[in-house]
Parts: C-alpha cells; sequence; structure tokens
C-alpha cells in the first residue's frame, strides 16, 4: 500500500505522477533501482530501460532508521547521475512499518474514513496520530452489508520525511512511499492472485516476511538472520573462505545432500532451520487469527532475496512447512522472457522484486 496514495482519493493526480517511474528499493545496505518503459515490438508490454545496484555504506541506514542523511543524499545523487531520473517511487522499510485490520461501519461516508481511523490509530500503534503517516486498504472480499473491513498501515512522520527529504536534496521527486512487501508482491504475485501467500525476502543480513491476502499487504515482520549466518557457519567448517567461494558453496551445494563436503548440509541445514522455525511461527501465528480462518489459510510461499539462490531451499521448506514453496518470477507482471530476455540473470533477479514491484505501479 502507497503511504501518500490517499491524496488520489480526493483530487486527481497530476499528470507526471501516472508517468512511469523508477522503483528504487533502499536497504540497510544496497539500493536497488529498475525502469520500465512501453515498448509495442513484438507484443511487449514492458521493456527495461533502467537498472542497477549502488552499495550503501555501513552507518548510514540501520534496520530502515537514517542515521547519517548526508551520505544517503550521495548515494541518491548517484542514482541520479546514472539514470538521469526525476520522479522515483521508493521503498520503505518494514522494520518501521505498523500494521492493523479493523472495521468500519459499511454506511460510512468515504470522506469521513479518514477520521474514524486516525482515532483508531492511536489504539493500534505505538506512535500518536498527529505523528504518523498512514494509508488504509479496503478488503472488498470481505466485505458485507454492515462493514468494510479495511487494514491500516502507518509510519513514523518523522521516518518518511528523513527519506522525503534525503530524495529532495538529491534533486529527485519521490511521488510514492510504499511498505517493501507490498511493492515485491505486486512483482511476484499474479495479477488475479486471491488467498493469502507468505512472501520471504532472504536478504544479506536479514529476512522480510510478509503476508499478502487478496492481493493486500496484511502483516509484516522482519527476521534478523540473513545471508550472512549462512557465510559464518561454513567458514567455521571450511575455513576462511572468500565470499564468492561462499557464495558457489552456497548455491551449487547448498541443502542437497551427498553433493560435496557433508560438513557444508550440516552446517547450512543447522542454521537455515532458524530461519524455517521463525517462518513457521508465523504461518501458526496468521492461522490461528479468528477471522475467516477457513479462508485465510497461507496457499503458498514465494521467494525472493539474494540469499534466495540457496540450492535446495524451496524443496527444504515445503517438506518441513508443508506449505508449496518456490523462487519467485520477478518479471511475470512485467514481461514475458520469450518476448524481452532482461539483462539481469536469474540469479540476481531475485534482489530486483521489491524494485520491480515498485516500477510497475503506474498511479499513486
Amino acid at each position: 500500500m502507497s503511504i501518500f496514495s490517499f491524496f488520489e482519493r480526493f483530487i486527481p493526480p497530476p499528470e507526471y505522477m501516472l508517468m512511469p517511474s523508477i522503483g528504487v528499493d533502499i536497504s540497510d545496505t544496497s539500493l536497488k533501482y529498475i525502469e520500465f518503459g512501453s515498448s509495442t515490438d513484438n507484443g511487449i508490454q514492458n521493456k527495461l530501460t533502467a537498472w542497477g545496484e549502488i552499495t550503501i555504506p555501513n552507518g548510514v541506514l540501520e534496520r530502515g532508521m537514517v542515521l547519517d542523511q548526508k551520505k544517503l543524499v550521495m548515494v541518491l545523487r548517484e542514482l541520479k547521475q546514472r539514470t538521469k531520473a526525476e520522479y522515483i517511487r521508493v521503498s520503505l522499510p518494514e522494520e518501521r512499518a505498523y500494521l492493523f485490520e479493523t472495521e468500519i461501519k459499511h454506511s460510512t461516508l468515504e470522506k469521513e474514513v479518514r477520521g474514524i481511523l486516525e482515532f483508531r490509530l492511536e489504539e493500534n500503534v505505538p506512535i500518536p496520530a498527529r505523528e504518523a503517516f498512514f494509508d488504509y486498504d479496503i478488503l472488498e472480499g470481505e466485505t458485507t452489508d454492515n462493514t468494510l473491513r479495511v487494514v491500516v498501515a502507518a509510519y513514523a512522520r518523522e521516518t518518511i520525511l528523513n527519506y522525503y527529504d534525503a530524495c529532495v536534496e538529491a534533486e529527485l521527486t519521490p511521488v510514492s512511499f510504499e511498505v517493501e512487501a507490498q511493492a515485491m508482491a505486486r512483482a511476484v504475485l499474479p495479477t488475479d492472485s486471491r488467498g493469502s501467500h507468505l512472501l520471504v525476502d532472504f536478504g544479506k543480513t536479514r529476512t522480510g516476511v510478509g503476508i499478502v491476502h487478496d492481493g493486500v499487504l496484511m502483516y509484516t515482520s522482519t527476521i534478523d538472520f540473513g545471508g550472512n549466518e549462512l557465510s559464518v557457519a561454513l567458514r567455521k567448517e571450511l575455513g576462511n573462505l572468500s565470499e564468492t567461494e561462499l557464495t558457489k558453496i552456497k548455491n551449487v551445494s547448498g541443502l542437497i545432500k551427498g553433493v560435496s563436503d557433508s560438513r557444508c548440509y550440516e552446517s547450512l541445514i543447522s542454521t537455515v532451520s532458524v530461519i524455517k522455525d521463525e517462518l513457521s511461527n508465523r504461518i501458526q501465528y496468521w492461522h490461528a487469527c479468528d477471522y475467516k480462518q477457513s479462508d485465510r489459510r497461507i496457499k503458498s510461499i514465494v521467494l525472493c532475496g539474494g540469499s534466495s539462490n540457496l540450492n535446495g531451499l524451496p524443496e527444504y521448506l515445503t517438506e518441513s512447512l508443508g506449505i508449496s514453496t518456490s523462487r519467485a518470477n520477478v518479471w511475470q507482471n512485467a514481461f514475458t522472457t520469450e518476448a524481452f530476455i532482461p539483462p539481469i540473470d536469474l540469479l540476481h533477479s531475485y534482489g530486483y522484486a521489491t524494485a520491480v514491484g515498485l516500477a510497475l505501479k503506474r498511479t499513486v
């Protein structure tokens, strides 16, 4: 959900907000960007026109909080220099998001909805309403003659304004800010997706978890565990290998028994089981929610993020969690690979899921 999209409910968006913009995914360690341009050649709906990654130095961001705005501005200026961008759509860190569900009367006038939700904000998030930005989605499939089921996403104003000010200082215009997992869902789930799906963004330093129901982000959390922990475990067994060598071991041997030295399997499986247990806890929590439980059971798990290349990971999670797990196709809603071969190879594409989802958004 786009935190600034509520403006569209009252004022028609200016033309520049309807134009394709560069999707910018900002994490603690890197900035990834994607831009699509329309094309009619060979029936292609979108064509990848800009992409890349910029390293963010240590100490600039920590768990999504801006610690050094001047250095973040420098990173954003490099983005502008590379792409000549003017308009961007920016991800917001899941660690800083607050989501909750509520119901309002079906007869409530649209102009009154925000006021009601603002009042309920203070009951559900640990920040005063006057210090928050929030947006909401109505769950159309769970609307009755009497009630509307609503999902609210909120951030502290300070969090968003820190990102906003950095963009403006870098001479970039942010036309929307969006929770990472919601943007990711736009890329990795089919446009007609229904039911509940668990999105797992297995990154370098952390793992983002999102639950999307009927296309709407309903739950998000972060596991302080990522691909770096896999490298640490392997080094304990194999010695001080380079990260390049360790990445090859993860992607080739991974969780497959008998492929190579069994020490790799044992060290990796014991480490990955930590993530499996964390995911299991979140799945049980979701299934325990008493609202239309049978309709909200998780149907699939979708993996993305740079560390999701670990060989055997989808099969391990499918077997241990009992839910079909697969790696994402981040391009499925942009173009068909039969018509256009993207310059980003498959292994690296998983890390661009959020940026792709942001770039696919055409309105605020």
